[in-house]
């Protein structure tokens, strides 16, 4: 059983900065990229930021200059800190991540239960 645990979504207003944690845990034998994904009301799902186990980074347009992704292999976690919100990022957060668990022994991928983010004054 493998679980991915976000955290840290929150009301904030215009400008400001929140960060976004996200913990793997479970029976996990070896974890690739790593990312966040967000989806607005009426909207698809969209890619926000990814990770690969190795440090390399890609990131959506809309949140270039303003996200930074990193992880922390050790323990499983990936973070998003996002500076500088605008209303157009208010939507559901959620983790995934590329993964073996031992109970399988196939690469699959996992997704958190999500954490909301509200950007409005």
């Amino acid at each position: 059983q493998v679980q991915l645990v976000e955290s840290g979504g929150d009301l904030v207003q215009p400008g400001g900065s929140l960060r976004l944690s996200c913990v793997a845990s479970g029976s996990i034998f070896s974890i690739y990229a790593m990312g966040w994904y967000r989806q607005a009301p009426g909207k698809q799902r969209e890619l926000v930021a990814a990770i690969t186990g190795g440090g390399r980074s890609n990131y959506a347009d809309s949140v270039k200059g303003r996200f930074t992704i990193s992880r922390d292999n050790a323990k499983n976690t990936v973070y998003l800190q996002m500076n500088s919100l605008k209303p157009e990022d208010t939507a559901v957060y959620y983790c995934n991540a590329d993964l073996i668990s031992t109970g399988t022994f196939r690469r699959t991928s996992y997704w958190g239960q999500g954490t909301q983010v509200t950007v409005s004054s």
